[in-house]
């Protein structure tokens, strides 16, 4: 960050003092920054664009990078021949590694057989795939043909594959025959072959073997060993393509309808990595980067950027607390894992385990990463306590609609516990009450006021644009809605306090559900909770639904303790006015806690689409379980 603060001073011929004085400039000249983070980190491109934004006061409309024409696999294999490029780990113990040269190798062979398929620019590629270095290879392939990658997890049922897939028309699908996950095996080749019977756009099937057990049935289905031995020596080439060119789609949870197919561009989604990965995360060639995710959440496509700043990409596979929550901390000491990155409901796992790393361990580590829901001010001083003190936790926040974050770290700013370190380059992200006036110190909807790159080209099958615009522009005229409800604090920093869809109104004081969880989080007998809001007459109340941790039951002192807890950490507002038990949580297939099904539930309305969710079960417990509580 210093580096580059340095040379895009040199550049506009400035002298930036300080962080804000860079973030200023890269909002008043967007052009110029953005151009500066091309040329800074290095893009390879056929040929570049002399006026890298046009239309700056049309959101959406903007255009950047006009006439550049690059290749985003090309921009991820630039990597020395024998230097690491991939690690992949998995749950069954497996280990298994790629040099730059030899990755080059298999996305060329990989990339010859899509040929063969007649995949080309534009075309869809789609896997329901496990976290490992041939789904990498596989994605690479289809970007280095100007086609269009689109993946989820194994776990997804037939109907959470269809919902998604269907909509796209892939022409190949990549899929593995089973999974490793929490010491059990997972075999999913007769539910592939029921996908496979429903998707009459599939030309090829192709299937990793992680588990050597069962085969998928179709009329076109491979073994991708088998597809990368037959083509052996065949050549690596770029299709180059338009900045604007589609590179991605991905996928809201779906957990209130069919799930949206989000597009996201080449050029958009390689600069805001390079970006965040460069200068925010501190990555530099060499370093090894470690996200946990799936295929199905969007930091999985983050991870993969990490190639294209030559750093060796840590691949996972498996449950991450099996055996214990502290099993891939193992791993990034035997790895010498300088970034990784996990959700905040991991690190939360961690500091209930009781995990303390040892004295002289993680000796690598730089950089932690936290995302997927708002990190708790115990987290942060959890982490500094127990695990390192010479570290730089960056909580991060964004997500699948930009495929990377509006606010996140900084190596050269303080942490400051239970808060976000600043906005992002480039992104002019601010904190807006419900008249469109910015606000500081008070809670708002995050919004981002002008153009950035990484905003989706579109959603798919969106022929007049209505839903995108909906989705993100119906609440401010030409301004981002991301629908978070946040704070910009006195620091600089931000405060995520939930989902604005999400957030509870009794009394007509609105509240942002992290608030409560923050407190719940510290009563040592609960072990995750839900929070939302019950309609009753013409107010809202606040209900809390509670998962006791194994051997507690939810007690009057129990009750009257988180009550307390609340009370005096949040306010008396925000205390609930019921706190029952449960037994499960419904959760996205990523880990977010889904409040809205259970809001839903406890009214008694249909939940949609319940396919986005990993445990859908567990919605049943909702329906009812209020009835006679309004005495």
């Amino acid at each position: 960050m210093a580096s580059f603060m340095h040379a895009a001073g040199q550049k506009c011929g400035t002298e930036f003092s300080h962080y804000g004085d860079l973030h200023a400039w890269s909002i008043s000249a967007k052009g110029d920054f953005w151009q500066a983070i091309w040329d800074y980190c290095g893009v390879v491109s056929k040929s570049q664009s002399d006026q890298p934004l046009r239309h700056e006061d049309q959101f959406p409309g903007a255009v950047w990078f006009e006439g550049a024409r690059l290749n985003f696999a090309e921009n991820c294999l630039q990597g020395d021949d024998e230097a690491l490029a991939i690690i992949e780990r998995l749950e069954s113990g497996r280990r298994q590694t790629l040099t730059y040269s030899q990755l080059r190798q298999r996305v060329a062979a990989v990339r010859a057989f899509l040929k063969e398929q007649g995949v080309g620019v534009g075309d869809r590629v789609a896997g329901m795939v496990p976290n490992t270095a041939d789904t990498v290879v596989a994605m690479l392939a289809t970007a280095s043909l100007g086609a269009v990658w689109s993946s989820c997890s194994p776990d997804f049922g037939t109907n959470g594959a269809l919902d998604r897939f269907g909509q796209i028309e892939p022409k190949v699908l990549f899929t593995c025959d089973g999974y490793h996950y929490s010491g059990k095996t997972f075999n999913i080749c007769e539910r592939v072959s029921t996908i496979l019977a429903s998707l009459p756009s599939v030309k090829a099937c192709v299937v990793s073997r992680l588990l050597n057990d069962g085969q998928v049935e179709g009329s076109t289905v491979l073994d991708f060993e088998d597809l990368v031995s037959e083509r052996v020596g065949a050549s690596l080439e770029f299709t180059q393509l338009p900045f604007n060119h589609p590179l991605y789609i991905l996928y809201s949870s779906g957990t209130t309808g069919k799930p949206k197919c989000i597009v996201h561009s080449v050029g958009g989604t390689l600069l805001q990595h390079l970006k965040e990965h460069q200068l925010h995360a501190d990555i530099h060639e060499g370093d090894r980067l470690f996200f946990y995710t799936t295929c199905g959440w969007m930091m999985w496509n983050w991870l993969v950027s990490g190639l294209a700043s030559k750093a060796t990409i840590i691949l996972y596979d498996g449950a991450p607390v099996y055996p214990s929550a502290s099993a891939l901390f193992e791993l990034i000491n035997q790895e010498q894992v300088t970034a990784f990155g996990a959700s905040a409901r991991y690190v939360a796992a961690l500091q209930q385990e009781g995990y303390v790393a040892a004295p002289h361990t993680l000796a690598h580590l730089r950089v932690m990463l936290s995302t997927g829901s708002p990190l708790a001010h115990e987290s942060f001083e959890y982490v500094y306590r127990d695990i390192k003190q010479d570290i730089c936790l960056a909580s991060i926040s964004g997500g699948t609609d930009i495929v990377s974050s509006f606010v996140l770290g900084n190596p050269l700013l303080p942490v400051y516990a239970g808060q976000i370190q600043c906005a992002g380059l480039g992104m002019d992200v601010q904190v807006w009450n419900d008249a469109g006036v910015r606000v500081y110190q008070d809670k708002g909807e995050l919004v981002c006021a002008s153009p950035f790159p990484s905003a989706p080209i579109s959603f798919w099958g969106d022929a007049d644009g209505s839903k995108y615009h909906d989705a993100y522009f119906a609440q401010f005229a030409n301004v981002w809605a991301h629908g978070d409800f946040a704070e910009q604090t006195a620091e600089g920093g931000f405060v995520i306090y939930g989902r604005s869809d999400a957030v509870l109104n009794p009394g007509g004081v609105r509240i942002g559900t992290a608030e409560i969880y923050r407190q719940v989080e510290q009563i040592p007998e609960v072990l995750e909770s839900v929070c939302v809001g019950q309609r009753v007459g013409d107010d809202v109340r606040v209900v809390l639904f509670v998962v006791m941790q194994a051997g507690q039951a939810l007690t009057d002192e129990v009750i009257a303790n988180i009550k307390r807890s609340i009370r005096t950490g949040a306010s008396p507002r925000h205390v609930p006015a019921v706190i029952k038990a449960v037994a499960d949580i419904p959760k996205t297939r990523s880990g977010k806690i889904s409040e809205i099904p259970v809001r839903k539930a406890i009214h008694g309305e249909m939940v949609n689409n319940t396919e986005g969710l990993s445990n859908p079960e567990s919605l049943a417990l909702y329906f009812g379980i209020l009835d006679g509580e309004l005495a």
